[in-house]
């Protein structure tokens, strides 16, 4: 084993270096534009399923079903971009974007939690309609490019201000990303829950909608009785004042970052 090592390490030269290093890097570009995306789940459905192929057919040695993949690879090249067109673009606009790969923020849930829960009752209080989304592991980044892009600090004052009734971005969700307001007036899914009680409004069954696909929590602010309530895995707890507010919130939510750290000392 190690007499191939050494034999390896003798061919190795700086071509084959520069050759394996733009190889790392584009497998590195494609995982690092497609992370807050929903396409991670995609691509990784992808690798199962073209692994499982391989596979299959080299220890069975099917040889029908061994044409078959070897034929559907060209194919498959031509449909992931086709796929991936969403990603592909948001890729080419971050790299046309000045710093796009300086910004690394930390943020503090004790902080994020405190700010939305005083602007959520100030909303409350004052019967703005609102609908607040913390995004935590599962990445929204196809629900932001619907809005838009503010990539600005959460402050109460900003929340307050976007949820006016004549502000401009007042319909439509905020998306939360740690400590930064990344966008407003963003579209979300409604729920298709037929056991959904019918009282239930727009923004309720989006907070729901983006709940059932997605680790979020979605904070709403009803606008005809002010009342809040907190969507997370497709439930809605509603009637939340203040206090009750702030315990779901502590419960529930743990910045991006928190929660990697937290999946790898696992």
């Amino acid at each position: 084993m190690w007499g191939t090592f050494s034999e390896l390490l003798a061919h190795l030269t700086l071509s084959s270096i520069l050759d394996i290093f733009l190889v790392a890097l584009v497998f590195y570009g494609l995982f690092y534009f497609v992370q807050g995306t929903r396409a991670v789940t995609l691509l990784r459905g992808i690798v199962i399923v073209v692994l499982l192929a391989v596979i299959a057919s080299s220890v069975f040695r099917l040889s029908a079903f061994n044409w078959l993949v070897r034929n559907s690879i060209p194919a498959l090249l031509v449909a992931i971009p086709v796929i991936f067109q969403p990603e592909l673009r948001r890729a080419l606009e971050r790299l046309g974007r000045p710093g796009a790969f300086l910004t690394r923020r930390n943020a503090s849930a004790a902080q994020t939690i405190n700010t939305i829960v005083r602007a959520a009752s100030g909303l409350a209080e004052q019967r703005f309609g609102a609908l607040i989304v913390l995004e935590r592991t599962t990445g929204l980044q196809d629900f932001v490019d619907t809005g838009v892009m503010l990539d600005a600090r959460l402050s109460d004052d900003l929340l307050l201000s976007i949820f006016f009734k004549n502000s401009a971005l007042h319909d439509g969700a905020v998306i939360i990303r740690d400590d930064r307001v990344i966008a407003a007036a963003c579209m979300l899914p409604l729920s298709e829950d037929n056991a959904l009680e019918r009282d239930l409004g727009t923004r309720h069954r989006a907070a729901i909608g983006v709940t059932e696909g997605s680790d979020a929590i979605a904070i709403v602010i009803s606008e005809e009785t002010g009342r809040m309530a907190v969507a997370h895995n497709g439930r809605l707890v509603r009637r939340l004042d203040e206090g009750e507010l702030s315990r779901v919130l502590f419960r529930l939510y743990e910045p991006r970052g928190a929660v990697t750290r937290a999946e790898k000392k696992k």
